[in-house]
């Protein structure tokens, strides 16, 4: 009895090839939770894929995958001195942002991140005549520019990169390899067919790991049914029952990611609109869960429980039965599963 990840297997590899025919060179990245599927099934994929580089986000995470994946790891949070010393093997490569990560990595292999519009973190174009010097005694694996999702003022993110190329060519700066993130297809075989003698590598995550959604589904199993009448009361809080209907206890809680939500950035009047509604219904305790019964889904009957979730059905739809199985709509980077399966 359990929250299951069902991967529909040939139609989930069969995209993952897709996307690297679209993309050569492409870096799988595994990092958080391993968007879902855990860090040891992705990295079984990236080998069963040839990847010969497999992106993590930190270095706990590489000190993880380092056993289940026999390539390079790039490890994409940047480096900063005084950060706590974990022990990784060679064929683990750095990211830094600054002259001060490139001189505190003597010795070891790194990838120097260049500010990009996301102004998240990289080296400035001031920087670059300090790089010369910096990089005699590190192992460089090339330049990165971690790219925004969205451009609202209509900018083009090739020129965005071609930028970067003229400030690193100007700067007398190697050039053989820049890793890449954000780009459609089309525009990587731009640059590439601009800048030959340049290697242009994709790091991608979501796109690969859960870019076709058809090929995934989450379900949680009825552990309980109670059928309640209206006004009888409930739960931890004691709540009464709007009307009649069913009490369904399904597996799948707060330790699941359930009823958990990242913020959303919003855009044009319906979604905000919606959003205003969603606030004022939970409110007066009204709050949609992300399983589905009948065709629609259902309102949790209370915040969901640490294991599982209580959900209200009414009587006029049909009732559940203990072990069936209710499609939940789950982010899949805030998801831990109890179990996968592939049919």
């Amino acid at each position: 009895m359990a929250l299951t990840l069902y991967v529909d297997t040939a139609r989930w590899r069969a995209h993952h090839k897709h996307v690297q025919e679209q993309f050569p060179g492409l870096v799988p990245v595994c990092k958080g939770n391993g968007y879902g599927f855990g860090h040891e099934r992705l990295a079984e994929e990236a080998t069963r894929l040839g990847a010969d580089l497999l992106a993590v986000g930190t270095t706990y995470e590489a000190a993880r995958i380092k056993d289940w994946f026999g390539g390079d790891l790039l490890v994409l949070t940047p480096y900063r001195r005084g950060e706590e010393p974990v022990p990784l093997p060679d064929r683990v490569v750095r990211s830094v942002s600054s002259i001060d990560g490139v001189y505190g990595l003597v010795g070891a292999r790194v990838v120097i991140e260049v500010m990009s519009s996301m102004k998240r973190h990289g080296v400035s174009e001031q920087d670059l005549p300090q790089l010369h010097q910096a990089i005699e005694n590190v192992r460089l694996e090339g330049f990165a520019i971690h790219l925004p999702l969205d451009r609202t003022d209509g900018s083009d993110a090739v020129e965005e990169v071609i930028g970067w190329m003229d400030r690193l060519r100007a700067a007398r700066l190697p050039l053989h390899t820049m890793f890449v993130s954000h780009l459609k297809a089309d525009e990587l075989a731009r640059l590439q067919q601009q800048f030959p003698q340049t290697r242009f590598r994709a790091r991608i995550g979501t796109r690969l790991w859960l870019g076709d959604h058809e090929a995934t589904e989450y379900r949680g199993t009825v552990l309980d049914v109670t059928r309640v009448a209206r006004g009888d009361r409930f739960g931890y809080r004691q709540q009464k029952a709007a009307s009649d209907g069913y009490l369904v206890v399904v597996a799948g809680g707060t330790s699941h990611g359930v009823g958990l939500e990242a913020p959303k950035a919003l855009h044009g009047v319906m979604p905000r609109a919606k959003g205003v509604a969603r606030a004022g219904l939970a409110t007066v305790n009204r709050n949609l869960s992300p399983f589905v019964w009948g065709g629609k889904q259902r309102w949790f009957a209370e915040p969901p429980h640490m294991q599982v979730s209580i959900l209200f059905v009414p009587s006029d739809a049909p009732e559940p039965k203990v072990g069936d199985e209710l499609v939940a709509h789950l982010r899949h980077t805030t998801t831990q599963f109890d179990r996968l399966v592939d049919y």
